[in-house]
C-alpha cells in the first residue's frame, strides 16, 4: 500500500476500499452517477472509432466542468466520435469518479487536480493519466461583511471548506499557515476554525451563522455572494499569471493504450468546445446551464451564473505547474506524504490536436509519462 494511503487510513478518514481522500471541487452539484445517453443524433456515413460501440465520459455537474458540460450540450462530443456513441456519467465526488474510471466504468473524465493525484498515487502511477487541462480559477474565499472586514479578521472565525483535504481545503490550509497562524488540519482547529461543510449545504450554513464565511469553488461562492455575502479574496490573485488549475481531463492508461484514436476524438471535442467558450462567452454559459438543468434538473439564477462564468478561465494547458505546487501545499499541510507524480501526465495527444489546428504546444512541467 503507498504511504499516501496506509496514513490517510490511520487517520480513518479514507472513503470505501481506500479510495482518494481529497475530492473535486464543487462537489455535490448534479445528479448522482448515472449511465446517460448521448442524445446526438450521428452524422450519416459516420465510421466507428477503433471500431468502439461507445466511449464513457464521465464529469461533475457545475461549472467548473463546463467543457465537458457545453461538450455535451453542443453535441461536439458525438461529431467527434462519429458513429462512436458517446455515453456519459455525471458525478457528485472525486473519489467515485476514480472508482469508476479503476473499474472502467468510465473511460475518460473530468476531474479536479487533488482526485487525479491521489488516484495516481494511491495506484502507484498505473491506473490514469491527465492528458489534458480544462478550466482555471472560480474559487473565492466568500465571508460574512459584518463579522470581516480584511483579511487579518478571518482569525478567530469560522469557515467553510467543501471537504478535508480536499482541493480548497487544502489552498485555505496553505493561505492560513502564510499569514503565520496555526491549524490543526485535521481537526481543523486553531487560530481559525476550519469548518468541513458539503458544498450543496454551505448557503444554508452561512445563512443560519453556523458559519462566518467559506472557500469555496463556483457556483457555491456566488451563491453566498447573492445570499449577503462578499468576495473577499480570488484564490486566482495567489498565483502566478492568476492561474492555477481546477479542472483536469484524466483516462484510463489502459484505454489510452488500445484506444488512442477515440482519445484523440474527445481531446479534439474538449479543444473546440473551450475554443467556442471563448470566443462566445454568452451562449456558451447559457449551453452550459442547459445542461446543468438537465443534470440536475435545476438551472443557476442570472444573479449565481453570471459572476460564477465570468470567473472560471476555459484553457486546454493543464498548468502542471500548478499541480505540482498543490501537492506541495498538501504535504506542508500535513494531509499528504511525497507524492510521485512522475508520469502523471501523457501531452501527447493532446498536443497533436493544437498543432493540426495551429495551436501552441503545452508543457507538463516535467511529470510526463516517458
Amino acid at each position: 500500500m503507498p504511504a499516501i494511503a496506509s496514513k490517510l487510513l490511520r487517520r480513518g478518514i479514507v472513503a470505501v476500499a481506500a479510495l482518494p481522500l481529497l475530492t473535486v471541487a464543487a462537489c455535490g452539484y448534479g445528479s448522482e452517477a448515472k449511465d446517460e445517453p448521448s442524445n446526438q443524433k450521428v452524422a450519416a456515413g459516420a465510421k466507428k472509432i477503433d471500431g468502439l460501440d461507445s466511449v464513457k465520459i464521465g464529469y461533475f455537474g457545475n461549472l467548473t466542468h463546463g467543457t465537458a458540460l457545453v461538450g455535451r450540450n453542443k453535441g461536439y462530443f458525438q461529431k467527434s466520435l462519429g458513429a462512436t456513441e458517446a455515453k456519459y456519467q455525471v458525478f457528485n465526488a472525486g473519489p467515485s469518479e476514480i472508482e469508476a474510471l479503476n473499474s472502467g466504468a468510465i473511460d475518460i473524465g473530468w476531474i479536479g487536480p487533488s482526485p487525479a493525484i491521489n488516484g495516481y498515487t494511491k495506484s502507484d502511477g498505473k491506473n490514469l493519466r491527465i492528458i489534458s487541462g480544462s478550466a482555471s480559477g472560480g474559487v473565492k474565499l466568500v465571508v460574512n461583511p459584518k463579522k470581516i472586514k480584511s483579511l487579518k479578521d478571518v482569525k478567530g472565525k469560522k469557515i467553510a471548506t467543501p471537504q478535508l483535504g480536499n482541493t480548497q481545503d487544502v489552498a485555505f490550509l496553505n493561505w492560513i499557515a502564510e499569514q503565520g497562524w496555526k491549524v490543526d488540519a485535521d481537526s481543523g482547529k486553531g487560530d481559525v476554525s476550519v469548518v468541513r461543510t458539503d458544498n450543496k449545504v454551505t448557503p444554508d450554513a452561512y445563512k443560519s451563522g453556523s458559519i462566518d464565511g467559506a472557500w469555496v469553488p463556483e457556483p457555491t461562492a456566488s451563491k453566498l455572494v447573492a445570499a449577503g455575502g462578499k468576495v473577499l479574496l480570488d484564490e486566482a490573485s495567489l498565483w502566478p499569471d492568476k492561474k492555477f488549475v481546477i479542472t483536469n481531463v484524466i483516462v484510463r492508461q489502459a484505454f489510452l493504450k488500445e484506444h488512442p484514436k477515440a482519445v484523440e476524438a474527445v481531446l479534439k471535442a474538449s479543444v473546440d468546445a473551450n475554443k467556442w467558450i471563448n470566443a462566445s462567452p454568452d451562449e456558451a454559459k447559457a449551453a452550459a446551464n442547459a445542461q446543468l438543468k438537465t443534470d440536475s434538473g435545476k438551472a443557476l439564477p442570472a444573479e449565481v451564473l453570471d459572476p460564477a462564468w465570468k470567473s472560471i478561465q476555459f484553457t486546454d494547458d493543464p498548468l502542471a505547474s500548478t499541480l505540482n505546487t498543490e501537492a506541495e501545499h498538501a504535504v506542508k499541510a500535513g494531509l499528504l506524504e511525497n507524492p510521485k507524480l512522475d508520469g502523471i501526465y501523457d501531452l501527447t495527444l493532446l498536443n497533436k490536436v493544437l498543432k493540426a489546428e495551429g495551436g501552441s504546444p503545452v508543457d507538463d512541467a516535467g511529470l510526463g509519462a516517458e
